[in-house]
């Protein structure tokens, strides 16, 4: 709620990494790991920003960023194919009024 992100390892209560205020304290509403590459994962706040993170790029900060206008994006997915090296890798956004946005990740962050 405080926009805080926890990376834990499964054997350990205490996180491997954590950033806090990582969305100047909005809300995150979804966090999904990259299916074509490992290291990469993004990030939609309450004020749809989504964030993306290339933690062997940079492990403070996020990479990117990128406002969705207009609309309130009220969750996300990622969809690609882990098994294929083609560099697919694309985020469906559902907005309030029910619409679906689809768009493609710049290859540097979904190629393996």
């Amino acid at each position: 709620s405080d926009g805080s992100i926890r990376l834990h390892q499964m054997t350990s209560e205490y996180p491997l990494m954590q950033w806090n205020d990582s969305t100047n304290g909005q809300p995150i509403i979804a966090l999904q790991w990259a299916l074509t590459r490992p290291a990469v994962f993004f990030v939609l706040d309450a004020s749809s920003n989504i964030y993306i993170w290339d933690l062997l790029e940079n492990d403070l900060l996020p990479v990117a960023k990128q406002t969705i206008p207009s609309e309130n994006v009220v969750t996300m997915a990622l969809l690609g194919e882990p098994e294929k090296t083609n560099g697919l890798l694309g985020i469906a956004l559902a907005k309030e009024s029910g619409q679906i946005d689809i768009q493609y990740v710049k290859e540097k962050w979904a190629l393996p």
